[in-house]
């Protein structure tokens, strides 16, 4: 579907909480709303339509989303879980989406090569990051020195701080009561790979 201008998205948004509720806007309604006059609203809408967003059934609140846009919101739904990272001991990261979440104001869409990941352990916590919560990675192997990130270890995955020494890499856990040590990896000992930096943190529960 065609992009959306600023306005045109917000609008589009002030109609979705609406029909949420039950209560379709009247175009008068959204030209209230964000303090436009009544042919500015009715523009707005018509550009909803004519790129796909909308469509009107008739009457005075008529303007529902179209069944193309709603098919769209089904089928991406946030950012894709791909199974589990251990952020200890690490454990295979299994190419499996668990679900989809939906944080793409916030971190990006997985448009930008983003994804999630959900945390096993609690190597990391001095960092804030507590075992169950979901790591959000922007994909790729550049990585800065000192920057968290997920390290693939063969087929093990683990989210540690990397420090890049010569020929080997240090894998560094932040959790001073368990006193977790540094791990040290050479190129040579393992297949290692960068699967991106960690670029936030979302906390699913609270215990």
């Amino acid at each position: 579907m065609e992009p959306l201008t600023k306005k045109q998205r917000l609008v589009l948004e002030f109609m979705e909480a609406r029909l949420k509720e039950n209560h379709p806007p009247s175009q008068r309604e959204i030209a209230d709303h964000f303090g436009l006059v009544q042919n500015a609203a009715y523009q707005l809408v018509g550009y909803l339509r004519k790129k796909g967003y909308l469509v009107d059934t008739g009457g005075h609140r008529g303007l529902r989303l179209s069944p193309e846009y709603l098919e769209e919101r089904r089928e991406v739904e946030g950012l894709p879980i791909l199974g589990r990272v251990a952020a200890g001991t690490p454990s295979l990261a299994e190419q499996k989406i668990e679900g989809y979440l939906n944080v793409e104001k916030t971190f990006g869409s997985w448009r930008d090569g983003n994804f999630a990941l959900r945390i096993r352990g609690d190597s990391m916590v001095d960092e804030g990051i507590l075992d169950g919560d979901y790591v959000v990675i922007k994909a790729g192997p550049a990585v800065e020195d000192g920057q968290i990130a997920v390290v693939l270890l063969d087929d093990d995955a683990t989210v540690k701080r990397v420090f890049f020494q010569g020929n080997r890499i240090a894998l560094k856990p932040a959790n001073r009561r368990a006193r977790y040590t540094t791990r040290y990896i050479r190129a040579a000992e393992k297949n290692v790979r960068i699967l991106g930096k960690v670029i936030g943190c979302i906390r699913a529960t609270v215990k």
